[in-house]
């Protein structure tokens, strides 16, 4: 094959084309820009554990976090891309304790197959239910006591700077440092706020049980629960709304916690059941919302909580927050 450039003739060989092609590759190779390797990642489970996480990693990881705003954590599931990211994962965080009813199975999948996985709970003191459908079974709901949650960010930034390969140790637990002493902050105010409710009104009524560390942790009396179980997949008979109705009246709650993201449809009937004046007020209790929502961090879901825990008890407004409120057991 011939062609011709200028008054010239070139012959063109297979040979030829296939070196000006390599040329012109090797060229825009040269030219174009390094590809970033991949970022490490790790995959969490639900979304407090998320803003968590989110605060331990910092910039030294890809977060991923499964459970979208305002989800039940009991309830909720996962896409099938969802499900390879977990198989993905540098480290999966999740809460455990039977929290993550629908999506334990790709977890387990999941480090069956090689990928480190820390089930947080496990690793904090876990209380056990002390009544009705749950007795004796682990209570999951530990991000209700802020002191347990200091706990999990130790865990997790351990875990993170053991398997997360390209994340800098030294940041991640300075991290961890920094939102550690946010958390202890957390603790002392929550401390002062309950202080100012008097102690014969430190009584907790809610959706389900789902307050018990709380109670440990702050002093509280646990009544009971309009669906008298650990999750929210239950339901409670007549008999059960009967019981709690007549301790509700010996006790003289004011108050009825209903989470943010259920309807208090059963709340509202307990009320109806019940002959004392008792309100209905919503909690965030097991997920977070989107920002400008009222509990788009774990620290706003936490302040958000004890304020409305504190005026739905009738906290007295010129008490003075006492030390030695908060109880030091773990």
């Amino acid at each position: 094959m011939t062609h011709r450039t200028g008054a010239r003739w070139h012959t063109v060989t297979p040979a030829s084309v296939l070196a000006l092609v390599g040329a012109v590759l090797l060229g825009l190779t040269a030219c174009a820009p390094a590809i970033d390797a991949e970022r490490p990642g790790v995959v969490v489970t639900t979304n407090i554990l998320g803003d968590i996480t989110r605060e331990i990693v910092g910039d030294q990881a890809e977060v991923t976090v499964l459970m979208k705003p305002g989800a039940d954590p009991h309830s909720f599931g996962i896409s099938a891309p969802q499900a390879a990211t977990v198989e993905q994962a540098d480290l999966i965080v999740y809460n455990g304790l039977g929290l993550e009813e629908n999506i334990l199975r790709h977890v387990e999948a999941a480090r069956e197959a090689g990928v480190p996985a820390l089930a947080v709970g496990d690793g904090v003191g876990p209380l056990t239910y002390a009544s009705d459908d749950m007795a004796g079974r682990p209570d999951p709901h530990f991000w209700t006591d802020p002191t347990r949650v200091r706990a999990a960010v130790r865990l997790i930034a351990d875990q993170v700077t053991e398997h997360v390969d390209g994340a800098d140790a030294s940041t991640v637990r300075a991290n961890a440092a920094r939102y550690d002493t946010r958390l202890a902050g957390l603790s002392t105010w929550m401390s002062g706020r309950f202080a100012a409710i008097p102690a014969n009104k430190r009584n907790l009524v809610t959706n389900h049980h789902v307050f018990g560390y709380l109670a440990r942790r702050f002093g509280f009396r646990v009544i009971g629960a309009v669906i008298p179980s650990g999750t929210t997949l239950a339901s409670p008979s007549a008999s059960d709304l009967k019981s709690l109705a007549t301790a509700i009246e010996t006790a003289g709650v004011p108050a009825i916690f209903a989470d943010s993201s259920q309807p208090d449809r059963l709340a509202q009937v307990l009320k109806q059941e019940s002959d004392v004046d008792v309100r209905v007020l919503p909690l965030f209790s097991e997920s977070l919302t989107e920002q400008g929502k009222g509990a788009a961090s774990y620290l706003e879901m936490m302040r958000a909580n004890t304020a409305a825990i504190a005026d739905g008890l009738g906290a007295s407004t010129t008490a003075r927050p006492t030390a030695g409120t908060e109880r030091k057991t773990p």
